[in-house]
């Protein structure tokens, strides 16, 4: 999409009639569909159906694996899968979620409902080889917990609620209620759960128990958080980051003789005014070596202290409000030494933690799609992608490639950390595909290219806006998660270019799933289009970063940029100057809807528009439509945030926020209007999605 050009201002009067989201797309019918040969990293075989009964695809989240020490080959365990394979169950009482957790053969259990524990503080047992995992957010663990004892392995408990033990004494040393204790326990995996208001500690991790990683969890409103050791042995290798500890008092944690703590990207806040308040922060006990990166301390008292005999190996945390001690030293580790991790910044984490930590609606299945306890479900066929030869295929494209045209099911393209420069297309007959990152963080994978609007093609003509997509999605259905997609075509080396416009991510299709991704560019990084103008396409951006700086999110589908940030780039030659939003929304459809998301970057005050009206083309039939609501936005917007484009002024189509906050808010004008409740309460995400229920699969 190129700058404003001078052309005839175009005022129009239209009625505003209700809108009516289309038809959705009918989908290839499931089936069941047998790929031959080694399905790579996620190591299993699809489970045949018989002709009478086909089954239904396993979820792509049943195959996750860990991250952190919890994927470290040790102690005859290869990293951390849970109950892969096995059956998937789904259980709504205690009797159920006991009989296939203490089993000794794997399972994948799914918590469909709130579980009240009898009697209060029971920790059910579980066994080796088991997935516990919560359906959306609806699985909640109330007034007990999980014990794994000595020698249990291979555990993921994610996705759950784990809350209210707590017996009305606060330093309750008669009732040890935990949410989550491990003694003597390793390869454990402990992601997206919230944990809260126990009796004694939310995460107990004891009697050297090892190869653990805790991540994305929401701890608060307890006394003891989070305590690692009671041990004389240096034996516990545990990784700590992306968790949000608030309102808690001690072990925030408290890490005891541990042979290896890393901890990363954590956010811990102690709120002014509440009736907890914090004692002390990250504590490296005895003769633990701790490595403390990018995390960020909200008045917490003493921060970061250590005993004589540990050690702490801090960089680049920061500490706001935070009072008394604040300690480092000694020598530790390298944690690259024993994994792969990139580092979100610790700026960033109050927003990303705030919106991303804790249960997501997206793990886990739906009601309609969970089986019963007696059905045994196929895996996801997953093809893998390794540039060293280790996997099946050495690029992406070529994974795509194998893909069967009209395939019925979900193929999952698993890609290995590296950096793939490459172009990527999925054709419109290549639906239900995913690809997915399979490092320990989105900046792990990479796929990237430099092509501009204005590039030769080979064989003449350039690329346009359009072509010139480092990925281009043309299939429904298709989700993207935990990596990197960007187009680094170099505008001031290219200036002699005619066009400088140069897409990251180009999506043509319906019923999009963009989770936990970064999408980087400059000009026009986002191009959220439809497979023609009379087509619907849905698309759902969540906890992702999107980076640019001219028109960086655009196009003429149906989309929601949701618990995400939004990160305004200054232009090639340093000046600060952009535009957020490029809406190009056909008439009674839905455009774009920012929501519980970040606004920020390293660009001047006042510098940045939320967006303008593309008519394409000079289509004076389009009724753009851009609302950012409920989200942070920084000083660089302006206060007049929206501005006309290419002659079609932005008062004509719909232009809006609601209660959105930080420096670059502001009240209601003509030139900064408002949504009322009423009609706010019309622009929710699900208004936006109209029957789809986006979930990892």
């Amino acid at each position: 999409m190129s700058e404003p050009r001078s052309t005839a201002q175009h005022r129009r009067r239209r009625s505003r009639t209700a809108l009516a989201v289309g038809v959705p797309l009918a989908l290839t019918a499931a089936g069941t569909f047998a790929y031959g040969g080694d399905l790579g990293v996620l190591g299993s075989t699809p489970l045949q159906a018989s002709a009478a009964t086909a089954a239904a695809p396993a979820p792509a989240w049943a195959a996750d694996t860990a991250d952190g020490f919890a994927s470290v080959n040790s102690l005859g365990q290869n990293g951390t899968y849970g109950g892969r394979g096995g059956q998937i169950v789904t259980v709504k009482t205690q009797a159920e979620l006991e009989k296939y957790a203490t089993a000794t053969q794997p399972y994948v259990i799914v918590v469909a409902g709130t579980i009240a524990m009898n009697p209060v503080g029971k920790e059910i047992k579980v066994q080796s080889d088991k997935t516990i995992v919560g359906r959306g957010t609806a699985g909640h663990i109330v007034g007990g917990g999980f014990f794994l004892g000595q020698g249990v392995h291979n555990v993921i408990i994610r996705n759950l609620t784990i809350r209210d033990a707590y017996q009305g004494i606060w330093n309750d040393k008669d009732h040890d209620f935990d949410a989550i204790q491990m003694d003597g326990a390793h390869h454990v995996w402990i992601d997206h759960n919230d944990l809260r208001h126990m009796a004694d500690g939310l995460i107990d991790v004891r009697k050297d128990s090892t190869n653990v990683t805790v991540s994305w969890n929401k701890l608060s409103d307890n006394n003891k958080t989070f305590g690692i050791g009671w041990t004389e042995n240096v034996e516990t290798d545990i990784t700590i980051h992306h968790n949000w500890i608030r309102e808690t008092e001690q072990r925030n944690p408290s890490t005891d003789n541990a042979a290896h703590a890393h901890l990363y990207n954590n956010f811990l806040e102690d709120a002014p005014n509440t009736s907890i308040g914090s004692s002390y922060g990250n504590y490296s006990r005895g003769s633990t070596k701790m490595v403390l990166e990018n995390s960020y301390f909200q008045g917490i008292k003493n921060p970061v202290i250590k005993d004589s005999g540990a050690t702490i190996v801090q960089r680049g945390n920061v500490f706001s409000g935070t009072s008394g001690r604040n300690e480092s030293g000694g020598s530790a580790f390298d944690p690259k030494a024993y994994y792969s991790y990139g580092l979100d910044k610790a700026a960033d984490l109050p927003a990303l933690l705030k919106s991303g930590a804790g249960p997501r609606g997206s793990i886990g299945t739906t009601a309609a799609s969970a089986p019963a306890a007696s059905t045994r479900a196929a895996a996801a066929t997953t093809l893998t992608v390794a540039q060293d030869g280790s996997g099946q295929y050495r690029t992406v494209q070529a994974a795509v490639n194998a893909v069967p045209a009209n395939n019925p099911s979900r193929v999952v393209i698993a890609v290995k950390p590296g950096t793939y420069r490459e172009l990527v297309k999925v054709p419109s007959n290549k639906p239900h595909v995913t690809i997915q990152g399979t490092g320990g963080s989105r900046k792990d994978t990479t796929i990237v290219y430099n092509n501009a609007a204005g590039t030769p093609k080979p064989g003449g003509g350039t690329y346009g806006t359009g072509g010139s997509a480092t990925v281009a999605v043309e299939a429904d259905d298709f989700q993207a998660r935990n990596l990197t997609i960007s187009n680094d075509f170099d505008e001031k080396a290219n200036q002699n270019l005619s066009g400088q416009q140069a897409v990251a991510l180009r999506t043509a299709a319906d019923k999009v799933f963009l989770d936990g991704i970064i999408v980087s560019g400059d000009q026009d990084t986002l191009l959220l289009d439809t497979a023609s103008k009379d087509r619907l396409g849905r698309v759902y951006v969540a906890n992702s970063y999107v980076i640019g700086n001219v028109d960086f999110i655009f196009g003429r589908a149906t989309a929601v940029v949701d618990k995400s940030v939004i990160t305004l780039k200054k232009r090639w030659n340093g000046t600060s100057a952009g535009y957020i939003a490029a809406p190009s929304t056909a008439a009674n459809r839905k455009g774009f809807l920012i929501a519980n998301s970040t606004v920020n970057g390293d660009v001047s005050a006042g510098s940045f528009y939320l967006g303008r009206p593309w008519h394409a083309g000079g289509d004076a039939s389009l009724d753009p439509q851009a609302t950012v609501r409920n989200t942070s936005l920084s000083n660089a917007i302006k206060s007049a945030p929206w501005t006309d484009m290419s002659g079609f002024s932005w008062k004509d189509d719909r232009f809006a926020e609601y209660k959105n906050s930080g420096a670059g808010a502001g009240p209601a004008s003509t030139n900064r209007p408002h949504l009322t409740d009423a009609q706010a309460a019309n622009q929710e995400v699900a208004d936006w999605l109209a029957g789809w229920t986006p979930s990892a699969s």
